[in-house]
Protein backbone atom coordinates (compact mmCIF):
# COMPACT_ATOMS: atom_id res chain seq x y z
CA UNK A 1 0.00 0.00 0.00
CA UNK A 2 1.08 3.52 -0.72
CA UNK A 3 1.53 5.49 2.02
CA UNK A 4 -1.56 7.72 2.96
CA UNK A 5 -2.08 11.60 2.33
CA UNK A 6 -5.05 11.35 4.95
CA UNK A 7 -2.22 11.34 7.83
CA UNK A 8 -0.44 13.89 10.01
CA UNK A 9 3.42 14.12 9.22
CA UNK A 10 4.80 13.38 12.66
CA UNK A 11 7.85 13.88 13.94
CA UNK A 12 9.93 10.74 14.61
CA UNK A 13 13.48 9.26 15.06
CA UNK A 14 15.19 5.91 14.29
CA UNK A 15 17.52 4.56 16.76
CA UNK A 16 19.89 2.39 16.19
CA UNK A 17 19.90 -1.13 17.95
CA UNK A 18 19.85 -4.86 17.56
CA UNK A 19 16.39 -6.42 17.23
CA UNK A 20 12.84 -5.78 15.62
CA UNK A 21 11.77 -2.69 15.67
CA UNK A 22 9.76 -0.77 18.44
CA UNK A 23 7.26 2.18 18.10
CA UNK A 24 7.36 4.73 20.93
CA UNK A 25 4.15 6.77 21.28
CA UNK A 26 4.31 9.19 24.52
CA UNK A 27 1.44 10.50 26.02
CA UNK A 28 -0.60 13.91 26.85
CA UNK A 29 1.46 16.90 27.60
CA UNK A 30 4.60 14.72 27.04
CA UNK A 31 7.80 14.09 24.52
CA UNK A 32 10.63 12.10 23.06
CA UNK A 33 11.72 12.60 26.64
CA UNK A 34 8.96 10.36 28.16
CA UNK A 35 11.74 7.60 26.90
CA UNK A 36 14.90 9.03 28.01
CA UNK A 37 15.31 6.02 31.06
CA UNK A 38 14.49 3.49 28.43
CA UNK A 39 16.11 3.82 25.86
CA UNK A 40 19.33 2.71 25.85
CA UNK A 41 18.19 -0.38 27.48
CA UNK A 42 15.80 -1.28 24.69
CA UNK A 43 18.38 -0.56 21.78
CA UNK A 44 20.20 -3.70 23.14
CA UNK A 45 17.71 -5.85 21.75
CA UNK A 46 15.31 -3.59 19.50
CA UNK A 47 15.27 -0.74 17.12
CA UNK A 48 13.35 2.09 18.47
CA UNK A 49 11.06 4.67 16.59
CA UNK A 50 10.31 6.93 19.13
CA UNK A 51 7.27 9.50 17.56
CA UNK A 52 5.81 12.80 18.88
CA UNK A 53 1.80 13.47 18.56
CA UNK A 54 0.67 16.94 17.02
CA UNK A 55 1.01 19.85 18.85
CA UNK A 56 3.89 18.36 21.22
CA UNK A 57 7.56 18.45 20.96
CA UNK A 58 8.51 18.60 17.21
CA UNK A 59 5.37 17.48 15.69
CA UNK A 60 3.09 20.28 13.98
CA UNK A 61 0.23 21.56 14.77
CA UNK A 62 -2.15 21.62 12.06
CA UNK A 63 -5.44 23.24 11.64
CA UNK A 64 -7.68 20.38 10.21
CA UNK A 65 -10.04 18.55 12.98
CA UNK A 66 -9.60 15.27 10.83
CA UNK A 67 -5.52 14.91 11.38
CA UNK A 68 -6.45 14.42 15.21
CA UNK A 69 -8.36 12.02 15.14
CA UNK A 70 -7.40 8.34 16.00
CA UNK A 71 -7.72 7.05 12.57
CA UNK A 72 -5.67 9.28 11.30
CA UNK A 73 -2.80 8.68 13.72
CA UNK A 74 -3.21 5.25 12.56
CA UNK A 75 -2.38 6.17 9.36
CA UNK A 76 0.68 8.15 10.47
CA UNK A 77 1.99 5.12 12.07
CA UNK A 78 1.37 2.71 9.45
CA UNK A 79 3.53 5.55 6.84
CA UNK A 80 6.05 5.75 9.29
CA UNK A 81 6.09 2.05 9.06
CA UNK A 82 6.65 1.72 5.36
CA UNK A 83 8.83 4.67 5.16
CA UNK A 84 11.49 2.26 7.55
CA UNK A 85 10.09 -0.37 5.43
CA UNK A 86 8.68 -3.27 8.17
CA UNK A 87 6.69 -5.37 7.44
CA UNK A 88 5.79 -5.54 11.38
CA UNK A 89 6.60 -4.35 14.60
CA UNK A 90 6.44 -4.08 18.26
CA UNK A 91 4.45 -1.03 19.47
CA UNK A 92 4.51 0.86 22.88
CA UNK A 93 2.35 3.54 24.23
CA UNK A 94 2.46 5.47 27.19
CA UNK A 95 -0.92 6.98 28.69
CA UNK A 96 -2.76 8.68 26.17
CA UNK A 97 -0.51 7.02 23.53
CA UNK A 98 -1.33 3.54 25.05
CA UNK A 99 -4.95 4.56 23.64
CA UNK A 100 -3.59 5.41 20.51
CA UNK A 101 -1.62 2.10 19.90
CA UNK A 102 -4.76 0.16 21.16
CA UNK A 103 -6.65 1.56 19.05
CA UNK A 104 -3.60 0.69 16.29
CA UNK A 105 -3.66 -2.63 17.43
CA UNK A 106 -8.05 -2.96 16.94
CA UNK A 107 -7.46 -1.58 13.12
CA UNK A 108 -4.25 -2.66 11.56
CA UNK A 109 -3.13 -6.05 14.23
CA UNK A 110 -1.42 -7.43 10.85
CA UNK A 111 0.72 -4.51 11.36
CA UNK A 112 1.79 -6.02 15.19
CA UNK A 113 4.58 -8.18 16.26
CA UNK A 114 2.98 -6.89 19.78
CA UNK A 115 2.02 -4.56 21.69
CA UNK A 116 2.84 -2.82 24.78
CA UNK A 117 0.70 -0.48 26.91
CA UNK A 118 1.25 1.34 30.41
CA UNK A 119 -1.82 2.33 32.44
CA UNK A 120 -4.40 4.74 30.50
CA UNK A 121 -7.16 6.06 31.67
CA UNK A 122 -8.43 6.69 28.31
CA UNK A 123 -8.21 3.65 26.79
CA UNK A 124 -10.22 1.64 29.31
CA UNK A 125 -12.76 5.08 30.30
CA UNK A 126 -16.32 3.82 31.15
CA UNK A 127 -19.02 4.58 29.07
CA UNK A 128 -21.10 7.06 31.31
CA UNK A 129 -17.58 8.52 31.80
CA UNK A 130 -16.77 8.80 28.20
CA UNK A 131 -19.65 10.77 27.82
CA UNK A 132 -18.56 13.43 30.25
CA UNK A 133 -15.39 13.84 28.42
CA UNK A 134 -17.03 14.34 24.87
CA UNK A 135 -19.40 17.07 26.22
CA UNK A 136 -16.21 18.58 28.66
CA UNK A 137 -14.00 18.34 25.83
CA UNK A 138 -14.94 21.84 24.38
CA UNK A 139 -15.45 23.33 27.11
CA UNK A 140 -12.28 22.07 28.29
CA UNK A 141 -10.52 22.92 25.14
CA UNK A 142 -11.74 26.34 24.76
CA UNK A 143 -10.41 26.97 28.22
CA UNK A 144 -6.52 26.01 27.21
CA UNK A 145 -7.14 28.44 24.18
CA UNK A 146 -8.39 31.27 26.24
CA UNK A 147 -5.43 30.69 29.43
CA UNK A 148 -3.22 29.83 26.44
CA UNK A 149 0.81 28.19 28.09
CA UNK A 150 -0.16 29.83 31.22
CA UNK A 151 -3.38 27.50 31.11
CA UNK A 152 -1.73 24.94 29.69
CA UNK A 153 1.26 24.72 32.91
CA UNK A 154 -1.67 24.62 35.09
CA UNK A 155 -2.91 21.04 33.98
CA UNK A 156 -2.08 18.41 36.21
CA UNK A 157 -0.17 16.43 34.37
CA UNK A 158 2.24 19.02 32.86
CA UNK A 159 6.15 18.30 34.09
CA UNK A 160 6.07 21.56 35.85
CA UNK A 161 3.79 19.79 38.46
CA UNK A 162 5.65 16.77 38.88
CA UNK A 163 7.39 16.61 41.95
CA UNK A 164 8.74 12.81 41.45
CA UNK A 165 10.49 12.60 38.06
CA UNK A 166 14.43 12.25 38.03
CA UNK A 167 15.89 15.61 37.59
CA UNK A 168 17.06 14.54 34.12
CA UNK A 169 13.92 13.67 32.84
CA UNK A 170 12.44 16.33 34.48
CA UNK A 171 14.22 19.03 32.57
CA UNK A 172 14.37 17.55 28.82
CA UNK A 173 10.48 17.10 29.46
CA UNK A 174 9.91 20.69 30.39
CA UNK A 175 12.74 22.05 27.59
CA UNK A 176 10.12 20.53 24.88
CA UNK A 177 6.56 21.59 27.12
CA UNK A 178 7.94 25.06 26.14
CA UNK A 179 7.74 23.51 22.12
CA UNK A 180 3.31 22.67 22.80
CA UNK A 181 1.25 24.31 20.71
CA UNK A 182 -1.69 25.68 22.23
CA UNK A 183 -3.71 25.20 19.29
CA UNK A 184 -2.47 21.38 19.23
CA UNK A 185 -3.18 20.95 22.98
CA UNK A 186 -6.66 22.43 22.17
CA UNK A 187 -7.38 19.96 18.98
CA UNK A 188 -6.22 16.91 21.40
CA UNK A 189 -8.54 17.42 23.55
CA UNK A 190 -11.26 18.10 21.03
CA UNK A 191 -10.25 15.44 18.78
CA UNK A 192 -8.08 12.48 20.23
CA UNK A 193 -8.68 12.35 24.03
CA UNK A 194 -12.55 12.59 23.85
CA UNK A 195 -12.42 9.83 20.89
CA UNK A 196 -10.57 7.17 22.63
CA UNK A 197 -12.65 4.92 24.94
CA UNK A 198 -11.73 1.20 24.14
CA UNK A 199 -13.51 -0.22 26.38
CA UNK A 200 -16.21 -1.82 24.27
CA UNK A 201 -13.58 -2.81 21.92
CA UNK A 202 -11.44 -5.14 24.63
CA UNK A 203 -12.37 -8.34 23.39
CA UNK A 204 -11.54 -7.68 19.97
CA UNK A 205 -8.28 -7.66 20.83
CA UNK A 206 -5.98 -9.96 18.80
CA UNK A 207 -2.58 -8.69 18.66
CA UNK A 208 -0.39 -10.62 21.98
CA UNK A 209 -0.35 -7.59 24.29
CA UNK A 210 1.53 -6.73 27.97
CA UNK A 211 0.24 -4.33 29.89
CA UNK A 212 2.30 -2.91 32.68
CA UNK A 213 0.80 -1.43 35.43
CA UNK A 214 1.96 1.42 37.31
CA UNK A 215 0.14 -0.06 40.69
CA UNK A 216 0.43 2.98 42.67
CA UNK A 217 -2.06 4.96 40.65
CA UNK A 218 -4.90 3.97 42.55
CA UNK A 219 -7.61 5.18 40.31
CA UNK A 220 -6.36 2.93 37.45
CA UNK A 221 -6.81 -0.49 39.09
CA UNK A 222 -10.23 -0.88 38.61
CA UNK A 223 -9.61 -0.20 34.66
CA UNK A 224 -6.41 -2.78 34.82
CA UNK A 225 -9.02 -5.46 36.35
CA UNK A 226 -11.94 -4.69 33.50
CA UNK A 227 -9.35 -5.22 30.47
CA UNK A 228 -8.00 -8.63 32.89
CA UNK A 229 -11.26 -10.18 32.57
CA UNK A 230 -12.23 -8.48 28.77
CA UNK A 231 -9.20 -8.40 26.45
CA UNK A 232 -8.05 -11.52 25.12
CA UNK A 233 -4.55 -12.15 24.40
CA UNK A 234 -3.45 -10.06 27.48
CA UNK A 235 -0.64 -10.05 29.79
CA UNK A 236 -0.33 -8.01 32.95
CA UNK A 237 2.65 -7.24 34.91
CA UNK A 238 1.72 -4.79 38.02
CA UNK A 239 5.31 -2.72 39.20
CA UNK A 240 5.58 -0.16 41.96
CA UNK A 241 5.19 3.07 40.05
CA UNK A 242 2.65 5.55 38.80
CA UNK A 243 1.16 6.39 35.83
CA UNK A 244 4.35 7.11 34.38
CA UNK A 245 5.65 3.79 35.17
CA UNK A 246 8.21 3.22 32.65
CA UNK A 247 10.11 6.26 34.16
CA UNK A 248 9.52 5.44 37.73
CA UNK A 249 10.07 1.92 37.63
CA UNK A 250 12.41 2.09 34.33
CA UNK A 251 14.82 -1.04 34.74
CA UNK A 252 12.38 -3.12 35.66
CA UNK A 253 9.82 -1.93 32.43
CA UNK A 254 12.89 -2.20 30.07
CA UNK A 255 13.68 -5.94 31.86
CA UNK A 256 9.42 -6.61 31.31
CA UNK A 257 9.64 -5.29 27.62
CA UNK A 258 13.13 -7.24 26.87
CA UNK A 259 10.97 -10.36 28.06
CA UNK A 260 8.15 -9.70 26.45
CA UNK A 261 9.69 -9.89 22.86
CA UNK A 262 12.01 -12.51 24.36
CA UNK A 263 8.63 -14.46 24.67
CA UNK A 264 7.72 -13.81 20.89
CA UNK A 265 10.91 -15.43 19.12
CA UNK A 266 13.32 -11.88 19.61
Amino acid sequence: MEPSDLAPDLYYEVHSGDGPYLLLVHGFLSSRAQWLLNLKDLCLFSRPVVVELLGHGRSPAPEDPVLYRPEAYVEAFENIRRKIGVERWFVCGQSLGAALTLYYALERPEAFLGHIMTNSNSAFRRIEDQEGAIRGAEQYAISILAGGMEGIRAIPVHPANARTLPATVREALLEDAERLSVHGVAQTIRYTVSALSLRERCPENRVPTLLICGKREKRFLPLRDYAAASMPFLEILDLDGGHAVNIDAAQEFNRAVKDFLSKAGY
